[in-house]
C-alpha cells in the first residue's frame, strides 16, 4: 500500500512514521509513504498557495492552480491513485472503508487542506471521495489524513504482528471490544474477572461477549440496538 500526502506541511506528518508498527511495515516494504507539497507548483514567484475569498469572506482558500498541477503530476505518475479529500462535508469515516480502501486500492492520496479550504473546483476535477472524521473544525487536514491512513494500514496484511487481533476489535462487528486486563490480578483492590484467568477458553469467549455487550449498551446504545435487532432478524430465521 502507497500513501501520497497532499500537503503544505510535510513535517507535521513525517514524524507519525519513524515509530512503532508502520516504522517496521514501511521497513519490511508493506507500506510506502511520500509528500507532495501544492507550494512546489505553483506559477507565483513569491510561491503563493492561497487567495482572498471570491465574493468575498474571512479567511483565505488554496488556490486552484497548485493544487491541480500538483495531482496532474501525481497521476500521470500514477494514474491507478485513489485521490481522497479530507473535508468537514465529506462523509463519515468508517471501519468499513478503511477495510475496503486497504483490500481494492494500491495508492491513495490524501489531500490536506489548509486556511478556510480548498478552491471547490479542484474537489469537481479530481475528489474519488471526500471523508470526515469528525463533526468538529481543526486548522488542516493533515490530522485526519494520519488517522484514515493509521486505520487503512493496520488492515493491510502482514501490518500487524498478530492479524488475528484485527477479528476482535471494536468496530469489526457492532459490539465494542469486550474490556482487556494483564497483570497483575489485583491493582488498587480491582481484579480481573476470575473465569479470565482459569484457562477454560469456551466460557472465557462467553465472558468476553457478556462484556463486549455490555460496554456496548453502556457507551454505545444505538449500536446495541442494531446489534440485538440483528440476532433477533437472523434467529428468526431459523
Amino acid at each position: 500500500m502507497r500513501f501520497t500526502f497532499v500537503t503544505l506541511f510535510r513535517s507535521l506528518m513525517e514524524g507519525y512514521f519513524e515509530d512503532s508498527i508502520l516504522k517496521r511495515a514501511i521497513a519490511k516494504g508493506l507500506l510506502e509513504v511520500d509528500y507532495l507539497n501544492p507550494r512546489d507548483f505553483t506559477e507565483d514567484r513569491h510561491r503563493k498557495v492561497d487567495d482572498t475569498m471570491a465574493g468575498g469572506g474571512a479567511g483565505m482558500v488554496m488556490m486552484a492552480q497548485p493544487l491541480c498541477d500538483a495531482l496532474s503530476s501525481l497521476k500521470a505518475e500514477s494514474p491507478e491513485v485513489h485521490v481522497v479529500f479530507v473535508s468537514p462535508v465529506g462523509k463519515p469515516f468508517r471501519q468499513s472503508d478503511a477495510k475496503r480502501l486497504a483490500r481494492q486500492k494500491r495508492h491513495v492520496a490524501f489531500v490536506s487542506g489548509r486556511y478556510e479550504g480548498i478552491d471547490e473546483r479542484v474537489i469537481e476535477l479530481f475528489a474519488d471521495e471526500l471523508f470526515s472524521i469528525g463533526d468538529y473544525v481543526l486548522t488542516g487536514g493533515e490530522l485526519p489524513s494520519l488517522v484514515m491512513a493509521d486505520a487503512i494500514s493496520r488492515i493491510v496484511p502482514g501490518v500487524l504482528g498478530n492479524a488475528d487481533s484485527l477479528e476482535a476489535e471494536s468496530f469489526e462487528s457492532l459490539l465494542l471490544e469486550a474490556p482487556s486486563f494483564t497483570r497483575p490480578k489485583s491493582f488498587h483492590n480491582l481484579s480481573i474477572p476470575s473465569e479470565l484467568l482459569k484457562g477454560n477458553h469456551s466460557k472465557i469467549n462467553a465472558l468476553k461477549k457478556m462484556l463486549a455487550l455490555s460496554k456496548t449498551k453502556y457507551f454505545r446504545p444505538e449500536r446495541y440496538l442494531k446489534f440485538t435487532q440483528r440476532d433477533s432478524d437472523e434467529k428468526s430465521i431459523y
